[in-house]
C-alpha cells in the first residue's frame, strides 16, 4: 500500500493560507461565467433546441465542410450548422426545426439524402421536435433543481449548519464552474450534459463531505485548536485518500475520452473537468468557508458533548 501513496504522511501544508487567493479566484469566475450566460448563452443541442441532426462519413475519406456547408444552406431549411465530426471524414449537420410538423422534418431528410447520398454515408439521423425538446428542457431543470435540494437536505440533516452551508457552498460553486466550462468552450449542450452535472454533485458532495466528517472529529479532540491550525490539519489527514481517489478517477475518465468512442466522449470530457474542480474546491473553498461561518458554533448541537462525572 505504501507504494500507492500519493500523499506524504505527516504533511503539515498550510492550505488556509491561500484562501484569500482561492475565494478572489472563485468569485472572479463566478462573476464572469454569470457574465458570459447572459452575453453569449450556452450552445444548447438538439435536445433543447429541436432540429434534425445528422453525422456524416465521407466516402472518399475526407470531407468537405465548405462545400457541404454552401449545399445544405441552399435546400432552404435556414441556416445549417456543419462541423467536422471524429476526424477529417466525419461531418456533423443540424437544420433548425421546420414548421409543419413531421412532415417538414421528413422533408428535410429526404432532401439531404438527395443532396449528400453518393459522397456521403448516412451515419445518424435523429430529429427532434419542439413538443419533445421542450420538454426535456423541463426535465433537465426539474432534474438539476430536485438534486440540489436533495444535497440541501441531505446536507442538513447529516451536519451541523455551519457545515452544511460550507458544503452547499462547494456544490453550487462546482455546479457554476462546470457550466463556466460549456460556456467558455461552446461545448455543446444537451442531455449527456445534465447527467454530467448531476454526477459532479455526487461526487462535490462525497469530496466535501469526506473532509467535513475529519473536521468535526478534530472539533471533538482538539477543543482548543485555533480554527485554522484544525482546518489545515483536517485536509492534510485527507489528502491521501483524496489524491488518490481524483487520480484513479481522472485516470478511467482519461482512458474512456481515448478510447471510449463518441457516444461517450462529452460526458466523460466534463466530468474530467468536473474532478479538478471537485478536488479545488472541497481544499480551496468548501473548508476555508468555514472560518467564516463560524467553525464551532453548533458544532456539537446534534451530538452534546456527555456531562462531567460527580465525584
Amino acid at each position: 500500500m505504501r507504494l500507492l501513496r500519493l500523499w506524504p504522511e505527516n504533511s503539515q501544508v498550510r492550505f488556509m493560507r491561500w484562501r484569500s487567493v482561492s475565494f478572489a479566484f472563485s468569485a472572479i469566475m463566478s462573476l464572469v461565467i454569470v457574465g458570459l450566460f447572459f452575453t453569449h448563452g450556452l450552445n444548447f443541442g438538439i435536445d433543447f433546441k429541436g432540429g434534425t441532426l445528422m453525422e456524416l462519413q465521407a466516402k472518399s475519406g475526407t470531407a468537405d465542410v465548405a462545400s457541404v456547408r454552401e449545399h445544405a444552406n441552399a435546400l432552404g431549411f435556414g441556416e445549417t450548422e456543419v462541423q467536422e465530426f471524429g476526424g477529417a471524414a466525419g461531418l456533423s449537420l443540424r437544420f433548425p426545426i421546420q414548421e409543419g410538423g413531421e412532415a417538414a422534418q421528413s422533408a428535410v431528410v429526404s432532401k439531404a439524402r438527395e443532396a449528400f447520398g453518393e459522397a456521403y454515408e448516412f451515419r445518424r439521423v435523429e430529429t427532434v421536435g419542439p413538443r419533445v425538446s421542450g420538454e426535456l428542457v423541463q426535465a433537465g431543470t426539474v432534474g438539476v433543481v430536485l438534486s440540489l435540494v436533495a444535497v440541501l437536505a441531505y446536507l442538513w440533516f447529516r451536519f451541523e449548519r455551519n457545515l452544511a452551508m460550507g458544503a452547499l457552498i462547494g456544490t453550487l460553486h462546482d455546479v457554476l464552474l462546470t457550466c463556466g466550462f460549456f460556456l467558455v468552450t461552446q461545448f455543446e449542450f444537451n442531455m449527456t450534459s445534465i447527467a454530467a452535472i448531476l454526477t459532479i454533485v455526487g461526487y462535490s458532495l462525497n469530496e466535501t463531505v469526506v473532509v467535513f466528517d475529519r473536521t468535526r472529529e478534530l472539533l471533538r479532540r482538539y477543543k482548543t485548536m485555533p480554527d485554522i491550525e484544525l482546518l489545515d490539519l483536517s485536509i492534510n489527514t485527507t489528502m491521501a485518500r483524496t489524491a488518490i481517489t481524483s487520480m484513479t478517477t481522472f485516470l478511467s475518465l482519461l482512458a474512456l475520452v481515448w478510447f471510449g468512442g463518441e457516444a461517450i466522449e462529452g460526458f466523460a470530457i466534463v466530468m474530467l473537468i468536473g474532478i479538478v474542480i471537485c478536488t479545488y474546491s472541497a481544499i480551496f473553498v468548501s473548508t476555508p468557508s468555514l472560518i467564516y461561518l463560524g467553525l464551532r458554533q453548533g458544532a456539537f448541537q446534534n451530538n452534546p458533548a456527555p456531562a462531567p462525572a460527580r465525584p
